[in-house]
Parts: C-alpha cells; structure tokens; sequence
C-alpha cells in the first residue's frame, strides 16, 4: 500500500522535530516545510520560531531523517492576516491574541493548503493537543495539562481537523525531551520558543511604537468617577488588570479595569474592582455545532487562566457568558474558549464586559 504522505511544519524547536520522528516510525511519507517570516535573531534573549536560525535547525532534523525540506516565504500572509490585526486592537484599547490568528489563517489556512496543494493527506505540527474522532472531529485537551495548547487552536473546523495530526497529544513535554535525546536530535536541549514570533524579546509596547508612531497618543488615568489621577503614554500600551507601570500612588494596590478608547482614558481601580462575572462574545466558532440555547460549560478567557464553571446565552448575534463566580481581568480582544470536560466545542472573541 503507498504509504499517507504528513507535511510536518517544522519550527527547528524540539516538539516539531520530535513529531517528524514519531510520524516516520509510523510509516508515514514524511515531508518537512517550515515557514520563514524573515525575522531577525539578533538581540533575542529566546528563540523565535521562524527565523533565520529556526530554519537550520529544522533543515538539520530532516537531513539526519533522510526527509525534503521546503522553506516557503510566509512574511505577507504574517503581517495581513495577524500583525495589521495585532496593531489595530491594541490601538483600539483591545489585547489581541496572534497565535490563535496564526493558527486559524496561517498553519492550518495557507500552510495546509500548501501541504494539500502537494499531494499530502495531513499537516502534522508539535501543538500538545489532541483529534479523536467520534462521528465528528473533536479537538481535547493534551495528555500534559501544563503544556495544553488546545486554547490557541479552538478556531480549527471540520474540514481543517480532518486533515491534522498532532503527534504529541498524549505526551509531556519532558517524555518529548526525553524522545528527542533518544532519536539523537540536536535540537533536544534547545529552549523554547518565546511565544509571539515577531516580537523581539516579546517586547510588544516596542513593537507598536515602531508600527503604529504617531497614532499613539498620551491621555488620562482616571478613577471610576472620572477624576483625573495621571497621565498615561497612550492605551495602546496597557491591558486590563495591568499593575505596573501606571505611575500612580494611591496608598493600595491599583488595576487597570477599562480601556475607553473613545475618549483615551484609562480607568483604574481596586482588585475587587478587576473582577466580573459577565460578558459578550463575538466572532463565536464551534468545531461542530454552535450554541443555540442556555449551556453550561467551562470558560477559559486566557491562555494562563484556568478556565471556570459559566452559563452561556445566545445574545443577538453574539453570546452573553455569565461565570458562576467572578473572574480577574476579563479583556476584551482575548479569546473566550469553552471546555466541556477536556473538550474544546467552541469560543470567540471577548468584546464587551458587562
């Protein structure tokens, strides 16, 4: 039988590395692609995935496993479908999250075009999560709860599903390791990737000062009464439940709890004031069938957050999430995923708090 040909997106990272290596014990046809944003190495503390370096190191890995390797030029699709974004919600007052936009338009968007474009049955990449399939494709949580990245890919639909492999689902990170110094990879004791590509250092107020200039403009710090208490260097630069860097002394602790981008203030108070129990979500996806009546399920609002017991509404053209119990800093731009156990069913853009 010919074997089922996997395109692997090969990072030059551990994880990437070590899934090609499973696929091919497998059986697989095995064909590495990685993509190259034209990202420079220098001044990185982290590694970037992508970049110059990242390459190499993934040409190695499919030199010692005897596979092809293809590098494609990804830098336009990059800045239209998630840095233009990533800018114009966070001069929006918003907090964006480009990897679940990388993931939903780029790595499973033109990526696995691409793979499919040449004759491939799948596209494999290093996301600790897991497809098992019961009369539809269902996306779960990963073996290793601290690694889990099935938050990042809740956009993925049916027919993307269909087509992806993800070889480390029902491993920790430390047995990947551990896999990566069995099979002789030189990649094995590599950190890991800093988590946004195209920012130096994870350095994000930089990055917007370059893109954005003169569109960020200094305004108020005001109290929940709009009295005036500082000065802020433009909202582009803060996000909700943000501490540091205000430049306030109010004899206890201060948080930021709003953005108005209308009239450029940002709002701060208390950490009892952080918190909210209810909010609206747009641009809602469901891996199969989408929320028409009350539900109760588990919400994660960020990537680090553990996710909480909420009853969800249809609202309109949007949905109405209500928490059991109040959460910190829910923020508007981040994406709300809903769990049903290890399930992912579902999840959307936070747009207001109510």
């Amino acid at each position: 039988m010919k074997k089922k040909r996997v395109v692997v997106a090969m990072s030059g990272g551990v994880d990437s590395s070590v899934a090609a290596v499973l696929l091919q014990k497998q059986g697989y046809e095995v064909i590495g692609m990685t993509m190259c944003f034209n990202l420079p190495d220098l001044d990185r503390k982290r590694p970037a995935c992508c970049s110059a370096q990242a390459i190499d190191d993934a040409r190695r890995v499919a030199h010692k496993l005897g596979i092809k390797h293809y590098v494609l030029n990804m830098q336009r699709e990059l800045k239209e479908q998630v840095i233009k974004d990533f800018c114009r919600e966070y001069s929006s007052g918003r907090t964006p999250n480009p990897c679940v936009r990388c993931n939903q338009f780029i790595k499973f968007g033109s990526l696995l075009q691409k793979a499919l474009g040449i004759g491939a049955d799948y596209l494999a990449t290093g996301h600790y999560a897991r497809i098992v399939i019961n009369n539809e494709f269902l996306l779960r949580k990963a073996k290793d709860k601290y690694k889990d990245q099935s938050y990042f890919l809740y956009r993925l639909n049916q027919r993307q599903l269909k087509h992806v492999i993800f070889p480390l689902g029902n491993y920790t990170k430390s047995e990947v390791r551990g896999l990566a110094r069995e099979f002789g990879l030189a990649v094995a004791e590599k950190a890991a990737s800093q988590e946004i590509c195209f920012l130096p250092d994870e350095d994000y107020r930089g990055f917007l000062k370059k893109y954005l200039g003169p569109e960020i403009i200094p305004g108020n710090i005001v109290d929940i009464q709009g009295k005036v208490l500082g000065k802020h260097k433009g909202i582009a630069f803060y996000t909700i439940g943000q501490r540091e860097g205000l430049g306030i002394a109010m004899g206890y602790p201060v948080y930021i709890i709003r953005i108005k981008s209308k009239t450029n203030q940002i709002v701060v108070g208390s950490k009892k004031e952080a918190f909210a129990g209810e909010f609206l979500v747009k641009d809602t996806h469901f891996s199969f069938l989408p929320i028409k009546k009350k539900v109760a399920l588990r919400v994660k609002i960020r990537y680090n957050h553990k996710e909480s017991l909420a009853d969800i509404f249809p609202f309109k053209r949007k949905l109405r999430v209500v928490f059991r119990k109040p959460q910190f800093a829910i923020t508007p731009g981040q994406s709300a995923v809903f769990y049903e156990r290890d399930r992912v069913t579902g999840g959307g853009i936070i747009d207001k708090v109510l």
